[in-house]
């Protein structure tokens, strides 16, 4: 199997203010948030990040997409690396994260042609996979409604839409069902199903253990900012369920620190 996403020792420390620390009951001044990471992710699987709230699952994706900057360490993308070519990176990948926020007087259909362009797509092939993918999501009918007027739902699936427009062979998803209603949900999970029959390779974190079961190929559980296990669901799982090994698990690493 050919390793598409090469994830090295990556740490991230954040500063906490006087509220933080009041809030996590820390005398701290720093918030290890990710603490020596490191796993792989083949070409055209779904592997998931499952953690609890906290654990480091959206501070990772952020630093292999470039968003955020490690402290230290480096994650190589198809080839290229984070930390010396994150322009390279954020081609090569789609990013969608449930805290993409999209402006208000903007609509589906302009978002859409302004991301095309961000990302040099040709007009012609833009204006293709724009019908493709606004039909596949039901977006047609509001192409042209503001944001601010559209559902919950409809602001997500036009999110997923706007992170995939150069149709991009990895992709990146933060919660991609959080605090969706159950049939928006099967659509973006049904999605993601598609991608990795087209040979996409997907990354995604989550905290839903029947999403993992549902979708994944292999999976890492992250706690404390640190990769306890990494490897295919079958051997994670074994005769058990997945939600009973991961409290195993959590119980085992929380009673060690």
């Amino acid at each position: 199997m050919e390793e598409i996403l090469i994830v090295d020792n990556l740490r991230k420390t954040f500063k906490l203010t006087k509220k933080q620390k009041k809030i996590n009951k820390t005398n701290e001044n720093v918030k290890v948030a990710v603490n020596g990471l490191s796993f792989q992710v083949y070409r055209g699987e779904i592997y998931g990040l499952l953690g609890p709230n906290g654990a480091g699952k959206t501070t990772t994706l952020r630093m292999i997409a470039s968003l955020i900057k490690a402290d230290s360490g480096d994650a190589i993308v198809d080839g290229v690396s984070v930390v010396k070519s994150p322009d390279q990176v954020r081609g090569k990948i789609g990013f969608l994260t449930s805290e993409l926020k999209l402006e208000d007087f903007f609509t589906p259909n302009y978002l859409y042609d302004y991301f095309s362009e961000l990302h040099k797509v040709p007009k012609d092939l833009a204006e293709k996979r724009k019908n493709m993918l606004f039909q596949k999501f039901g977006v047609d009918s509001f192409k042209e409604v503001k944001i601010a007027d559209l559902s919950t739902g409809m602001k997500q699936k036009i999110s997923l839409i706007i992170s995939i427009v150069h149709d991009p062979d990895i992709v990146i998803f933060d919660e991609p069902t959080n605090g969706l209603d159950v049939i928006t949900a099967k659509v973006v999970t049904d999605f993601l199903m598609e991608l990795k029959k087209e040979g996409k390779t997907v990354l995604l974190s989550t905290h839903i253990f029947s999403l993992v079961e549902k979708l994944c190929d292999r999976v890492g559980i992250i706690i404390n900012g640190k990769m306890v296990v990494s490897d295919t669901l079958s051997e994670i799982v074994k005769d058990k369920s997945l939600e009973e090994v991961f409290f195993e698990i959590y119980e085992k690493e929380v009673g060690e620190e």
